[in-house]
């Protein structure tokens, strides 16, 4: 796997549209490739923005969020929320490398990696491309931050496992691999987290990765999901009081609305 960091312009809230930056940034894609990008720089070529003297931001997070837990307070002053199926401090708003506003998560991340595949595939006369919308996320217990993908198209998210035997004939029960997952690890790390001013990265060389000519359908994002009696991480998820926020997804993690 090879991954190729992109620079752009600085990207101000409303200055261009994502094809404009993306016509001007990427010269060239080949076929078997996968584009990430930050939610970050779509949000700002949106207007995905809120002034910082406009609101609280802790009224805004609540806002933004599906669900959010009230802890204590705490030094880094972080919201524990669930934006679009994923959790995610603060709900995705940031302040780092905007000026003047909080940066929200993109409003359809996955209606913008369809449109990215579209383009790409008009624009450069592809078949195989992959689009992967990627941020970045803090891990328990480790310093840190590391990319995670929040929409992908182009491409089989997951590969799976089970059914499958290990190096001894074990066989695999619960083992997939997140592709998309992965793909933004690896882009985000290469892209960096600070002032590099590199928002977009192409991945290639990626045989891992299975193609396909389509954005990906309701049910196979659908199946993405994970009910929360099905995952490992249930415990946590109901040892806390979950409140509704301003978002769509009503899911009731811990029987507290």
């Amino acid at each position: 796997m090879i991954v190729h960091a992109v620079k752009t312009r600085t990207v101000l809230p409303n200055a261009c549209t994502l094809p404009e930056l993306l016509n001007e940034s990427l010269p060239d894609v080949t076929e078997g490739s996968i584009v990430a990008i930050t939610s970050k720089v779509v949000s700002l070529c949106e207007g995905a923005v809120a002034p910082l003297d406009a609101i609280d931001k802790h009224e805004l997070i609540q806002r933004e969020a599906d669900k959010y837990v009230v802890l204590p307070a705490n030094e880094y002053d972080i919201t524990f929320t669930v934006v679009k199926n994923t959790l995610m401090p603060n709900a995705g708003v940031d302040e780092s490398n905007a000026t003047g506003v909080y940066v929200l998560w993109p409003r359809d991340p996955q209606q913008t990696a369809n449109a990215v595949r579209a383009y790409l595939c008009e624009r450069f006369g592809l078949k195989q491309v992959g689009v992967v919308i990627t941020d970045s996320t803090a891990r328990p217990l480790r310093w840190g931050m590391g990319g995670i993908a929040i929409a992908h198209s182009g491409f089989k998210e997951v590969r799976d496992y089970r059914g499958e035997q290990d190096l001894f004939g074990r066989e695999f029960t619960m083992e997939t691999a997140a592709i998309s997952g992965s793909l933004a690890a690896a882009a985000v790390l290469v892209m960096g987290e600070g002032a590099e001013c590199t928002p977009l990265a192409v991945v290639e060389d990626v045989p891992f990765v299975e193609f396909q000519d389509c954005d990906p359908s309701a049910e196979e994002l659908e199946a993405l999901k994970i009910s929360v009696d099905n995952d490992i991480f249930a415990p946590i998820w109901r040892a806390v009081s979950w409140k509704t926020g301003g978002g769509s997804n009503t899911t009731d993690y811990s029987s507290t609305s």
